[in-house]
């Protein structure tokens, strides 16, 4: 991150943003707050070392410094800890992106609450004044609350409670009453069908599943193997000129193998979209951050 992209992010209203990234990890800039995420020690030292020299060339000092250690399997991954700052002050906080507000909670497990690399996504949805939303496995609805400012009505479907009720917050946050939104706890898999029988119909559907997760009666997701049944299920209640947006942070998914699936999804349901692979974050280099394709629904 160079000094004039910082710039332009805090007069775009923008307070998270990554500061810097390396093969050892990543520095985000969350508010006043700082977050660094290592996968060894040595890593979270050089890191450290960065965000010091970056902090003084720019005049700037973090209120907090969280650390969040990157393990290699899933299931051992724990909530950041403070490294240095003020233990005291609470563990949640508010940023902006674009002027839209958004809270983040340090405590609530692995992630804080928004995916810093969908901001060029999220601003791109928000352009497009869809009518109606479907945000899928939508963890804390940053998507929804772009649409729903745009205008649109939402359904908001997650299997976590607390991340829909995070997602009900940021709604509250940006004084958007909640009439015409609606907020499922459900697996995506078993609702798809059931709003495809009731005839629902959307003009922005967001894609953005786990790599791999268990539900609570036990189906097994895993996305390499699944991703075709859910893209399949999404277009039967995608309405025509439907803007679907793919997203994954599997590492087996590049963005050529990501466009070829959806191809063939499309011919097996007789649907015809053209394909655009968005432009990353300035802040985000080459490696970094989720795999994304727009799916446009002819």
């Amino acid at each position: 991150m160079t000094a004039a992209q910082g710039e332009a992010l805090s007069a775009a209203e923008t307070t998270a943003y990554r500061l810097g990234s390396g093969p050892g990890g990543w520095v985000e800039r969350l508010g006043e707050d700082v977050i660094i995420s290592y996968k060894s020690d040595a890593a979270l030292a050089e890191l450290l070392q960065g965000l010091a020299v970056q902090c003084a060339a720019y005049g700037w000092q973090a209120r907090r410094v969280f650390a969040r250690f990157m393990p290699t399997k899933n299931a051992e991954r724990v909530s950041p800890v403070l490294h240095n700052g003020d233990a005291t002050l609470p563990l949640t906080t508010v940023v902006t992106e674009a002027g839209i507000r958004y809270g983040l909670d340090m405590g609530a497990g692995y992630s804080h609450g928004l995916f810093l690399d969908q901001r060029l996504n999220r601003a791109r949805l928000r352009a497009m004044k869809p009518k109606r939303l479907l945000n899928t496995f939508a963890y804390t609805c940053s998507f929804s609350v772009v649409a729903a400012l745009a205008g649109a009505e939402t359904l908001s479907v997650d299997l976590s409670r607390k991340s829909l009720d995070r997602g009900r917050h940021n709604f509250e946050l940006n004084e958007i009453a909640e009439t015409g939104h609606r907020f499922v706890v459900d697996d995506t898999m078993e609702l798809l069908p059931k709003l495809a029988a009731r005839g629902e119909q959307f003009d922005a559907i967001v894609l953005d599943p786990p790599t791999f997760s268990r539900s609570a009666n036990g189906r097994r997701w895993q996305v390499e193997q699944h991703f075709e049944d859910l893209l399949g299920a999404a277009l039967e209640v995608a309405a025509p000129k439907c803007a679907i947006l793919l997203s994954t942070n599997c590492t087996k998914f590049d963005t050529a193998t990501l466009e070829r699936r959806a191809r063939w999804c499309a011919k097996a349901r007789r649907r015809t979209a053209d394909y655009e692979k968005p432009v990353a974050p300035p802040d985000f280099p080459p490696g970094h951050g989720a795999t994304t394709l727009w799916m446009m629904v002819r």
